[in-house]
């Protein structure tokens, strides 16, 4: 068997209070919803910054945490596990799952660098001759010193890479760290990291010639529901900067 994963893009034009009932315009939750997007790519750029260092690098590439446990699939539990959690900016007030989400696309940017760290270290160890022109004796060296799944595009990345770095400094780099600065991460929030506390999503099945039913068993209102129809519920500041538990909502 297989699992299948998909995706579909959306836009929200409006919301609503929780608390009210109170009408949330497209500007408005625009802008709150950025709110909470600069707080997490703060907060994780800190955890990267810190982190971008080949002691870490290879700390997280051996699947353990200083004390011998085995690392967590989950982003953020690894992160944590590792000792490299999060803080929120000064004076800020943040939910506990806000930090998670933070943590969790920092633990995915650093992941994501070990491939590439692999790739140059499979294009040093095997460099050519003439890096513009591989001979096939040195195609098949660095094919089968790179790890699965390692693309053309890849390869060429990271020769650039590397070509760049000896031209700069006469020898080949001993890390990714030496050809790449800190991975910029984006200004997202990865709602998958976090749990009930902070973001809910009940999708809506349609009954015959009766209001959407939610998946948990909670009627929605009449008219809401039917196939295809989904109601998010997460919590957002409601400033820049909250400084309370009261600024979230």
């Amino acid at each position: 068997m297989a699992v299948l994963m998909a995706t579909a893009s959306c836009t929200a034009y409006r919301a609503a209070l929780e608390s009210s009932g109170e009408v949330v315009g497209e500007r408005t939750l625009v802008r709150r919803v950025g709110w909470l997007a600069a707080l997490a790519q703060t907060m994780a750029a800190q955890v990267i910054t810190e982190r971008w260092t080949s002691t870490a690098l290879t700390d997280l590439a051996s699947g353990k945490s200083g004390d011998g446990r085995v690392l967590p699939a989950k982003g953020w539990m690894a992160v944590r596990r590792l000792g490299w959690g999060c803080t929120a900016p000064l004076g800020v007030y943040m939910p506990e799952r806000v930090r998670r989400i933070a943590e969790e696309e920092a633990a995915r940017a650093l992941r994501l660098a070990l491939h590439r760290r692999a790739v140059v270290a499979a294009v040093c160890a095997t460099w050519p001759v003439d890096p513009g022109r591989r001979s096939e004796a040195e195609w098949r060296a660095v094919r089968a010193a790179l790890p699965a799944g390692t693309g053309v595009a890849g390869i060429r990345d990271r020769t650039r890479q590397v070509r760049a770095h000896l031209a700069a400094h006469g020898s080949l780099p001993a890390d990714v760290i030496e050809v790449e600065g800190v991975p910029v991460v984006a200004a997202q929030v990865l709602l998958a990291a976090a749990d009930r506390q902070l973001v809910t999503l009940t999708r809506a099945t349609a009954a015959p010639g009766g209001p959407g039913t939610a998946a948990g068993g909670g009627q929605l209102a009449a008219g809401s529901g039917g196939p295809g129809t989904a109601v998010l519920r997460v919590r957002l500041p409601l400033c820049p900067a909250p400084l309370s538990r009261a600024d979230w909502t």
